[in-house]
């Protein structure tokens, strides 16, 4: 792979002469990676092989595959970003290039079917610094950036069309294989699922139980959603839940999964562990869901993959070999998994890409 080919004019612009330095000096670790071999595994992890690393450095995270498999989109906070701008680059590692407008903070990108076009969310029209970090004094929070907005885009990032446009949280979109997405808004006044059409136009909604809804994915085949979702049930969780929303924030203590088809009939809940499930997604047999979850640390604090079947049994963990790794995702094809993990980490606060070959 040339050095030249890893930045165009267009992303030297973009990123400026820190941030293309730091693109350069990635593709230079993905040649030296692939010369050195592949990462350890531990001997638990008997469903991966073939493991490898294709982001060095930062926070890097939410890789999903394009129906090709031949490309990932994925958030990345590197410099010259204060905070998650969205970069695409190639199934094998590279070619890493900036495809959100660089302002605000960004999450949450998928590919179209064709793969020519891509969407993600930001809260760059609220304006171009990144948004303030929420207050975790009294517990771990996850903000609700209320100026966050779904956007479509040219796979390079041009020709940025707003899809909503709507006051309050507008985030966590994919995208099935009619077009169709589904992501989770504040619109109604709780965090519930939606789908809309590619355009923005024909919103419908999904889920409406009280609680947090997010995370939500497509099967490959576009017949089943899988989301993972926070629903009180007690008065005190519920008030807790409201008054937190007041403030843009939700607690992320206890996550369950469920799944549905794609038009929000037939919902099952999947896992009834008490502990914090999320970023599921669906191999492509339709019988496997792939998760990140805390169940195995009584502290909460460490993340590790799990498996389970759709019905909830078979659980099984995946990973063991780092004290993070979340964000899985299957190709279409089910023979890969890329996933985020703080393996090898060069500082604490590092997060990378990995991508492994699946042994079922």
């Amino acid at each position: 792979m040339s050095l030249a080919w890893a930045l165009d004019r267009r992303s030297i612009l973009k990123l400026g002469l820190v941030g293309a330095c730091a693109a350069l000096r990635d593709v230079v670790r993905v040649r030296r990676a692939s010369a050195q071999g592949a990462p350890a595994i531990d001997q638990r992890e008997r469903h991966l092989t073939n493991l490898r690393q294709l982001t060095f450095g930062g926070q890097n995270a939410e890789a999903y595959f394009d129906r090709a498999g031949t490309r990932l989109v994925f958030q990345s906070t590197r410099p010259p970003f204060g905070c998650d701008q969205i970069f695409t680059m190639r199934d094998a590692g590279g070619e890493a290039r900036l495809v959100s407008t660089g302002r605000g903070r960004t999450t949450c990108a998928f590919f179209t079917p064709d793969g020519r076009k891509l969407i993600y969310a930001s809260t760059h029209l609220g304006g171009d610094a990144c948004p303030a970090p929420p207050d975790r004094s009294r517990g771990y929070v996850w903000p609700i950036y209320p100026t966050y907005d779904i956007f479509a885009a040219d796979a390079d990032g041009g020709h940025l069309t707003r899809l909503t446009d709507n006051d309050g949280y507008d985030a966590e979109g994919a995208i099935g294989p009619d077009g169709r997405i589904v992501f989770t808004s504040l619109r109604q006044g709780d965090l519930d699922l939606y789908t809309m059409d590619a355009d923005g136009r024909n919103v419908r909604r999904l889920t409406d139980e009280p609680g947090y809804d997010g995370g939500a994915f497509y099967s490959w085949d576009g017949r089943m959603i899988v989301f993972r979702a926070h629903r009180p049930k007690t008065r005190e969780d519920i008030d807790e839940y409201r008054a937190l929303l007041a403030r843009s924030l939700v607690r992320p203590r206890a996550l369950e999964l469920y799944v549905m088809r794609a038009d929000g009939t037939g919902l099952r809940q999947v896992t009834r562990n008490g502990a914090a499930n999320f970023a599921p997604f669906l191999h492509p047999n339709g019988q496997h869901i792939v998760f990140a979850s805390n169940l195995h640390d009584p502290g909460g604090r460490s993340f590790a993959l799990y498996l389970v079947n759709v019905d909830g049994s078979g659980l099984e963990r995946i990973t063991y070999a780092e004290t993070f790794a979340s964000f899985p995702m299957f190709s279409p094809d089910g023979r890969r998994l890329v996933f985020s993990s703080s393996r090898g980490a060069a500082s604490p606060r590092d997060l990378n890409v990995f991508i492994a070959d699946w042994v079922a």
